[in-house]
Order: C-alpha cells, then structure tokens, then sequence
C-alpha cells in the first residue's frame, strides 16, 4: 500500500548550481499559481512542447488548480525557487503522479531555458525519486520526446530504462525501479 504521507513533508532545500547561483527546492503551494503561469509563458515554444507534448501556452484552471493543490497519497509537486520575496520566481519544476492505488508513478520536468545545464533538473528528479520511494512507490517511468536527447541522458545515467513506448518511436518510455534507488 502507498503511503498517504502529504507532500507538505518535503523538506526545503537550499543548493548552488554550476553557475553558482542558488536555489530552494521545495513542495508547491496554493499560492504559486501565477508563478507557476508565468514559468510557463516565459518557456520557448520548444521547451512547452517537451513537457507538455502540445503548444499548450499556459494552463487550465482545473490543470493549475490539480498543480497547486496535489493529491498528497498519489502526487508529489516541487518547484525550483530563485530570488527572495517579490523577486521570488519559479525557475523549474517536477513532480510525480500515480493512479489511485497504484505503487507506479510518472514523472514530469520543466527547466526555464536560462537554467538548462545547471544541474536543476538533476536534483528534481533525485529528489522525486527519494519521496516516491519513501512513500511507498516500486517504480518510476516517465514519456520523453526521443529529440530531447538530454533529458534521455540524464535518466539513463540515474538508472532508468530505456523501454518500447506504445506512443510509438517518437516518444521513449523510461523506467526505473525504486527499490535500487538510493
């Protein structure tokens, strides 16, 4: 059975990046719903389409509602934080979902262009596997672009499984076992 902890349990965290910048990862919140907004408008076309596989501009309310407001038994949303008060900004985010009941989850990362190659996205999906695991979850896979060859690497160096995708071969399936992950 999958642990009902709440997402709120994450614990912050304060890192420098390669380029010494500093960032706090940390669980959403209700009220990041227009940082969240605004990550996304500032995305290139490119990267929307990446995480979202669609030209999506920005999302739904119901879509930004389910982002903010994650089902704490079966979901996981952490946000990448730059800046400090009002300079305060969302420069990345992550998170993983499950079914109802499931001990399966899938994993999605977004990274604002100005902080691709830092290691943000890195530490997301570090971080993702460390509460999925500790929440009771036995895998993670998630559907990537097969262009988006770094995103690939990085996965597979952490351990995930190149798998045949039913979305066909312009989508790769990666999968991971949790259990070996530590």
């Amino acid at each position: 059975m999958v642990s009902a902890a709440p997402a709120v349990d994450f614990v912050p965290s304060e890192f420098q990046l390669k380029n010494g910048r500093r960032v706090t990862l940390r669980a959403v919140r209700a009220d990041d719903k227009e940082k969240i907004q605004a990550t996304l408008r500032g995305l290139s076309e490119e990267s929307r389409y990446a995480r979202f596989m669609s030209s999506l501009r920005e999302l739904s309310p119901q879509m930004l509602e389910r982002a903010t407001n994650p089902d704490a038994a079966r979901e996981l949303q952490l946000v990448a934080i730059a800046g400090e008060g009002g300079a305060e900004k969302i420069v990345a985010g992550a998170r993983y979902s499950a079914a109802p009941g499931s001990r399966d989850c899938e994993f999605a990362i977004t990274v604002a262009e100005e902080w691709h190659g830092q290691g943000l996205a890195r530490r997301l999906l570090e971080a993702l596997m460390q509460a999925a695991r500790a929440r009771g979850f036995k895998s993670m896979e998630g559907y990537i672009l097969a262009s988006n060859s770094r995103m690939l690497g990085l996965a597979k160096r952490l351990g995930f499984e190149d798998v045949e995708s039913p979305e066909g071969p312009t989508v790769r399936l990666l999968r991971r076992d949790l259990k070996a992950a530590a």
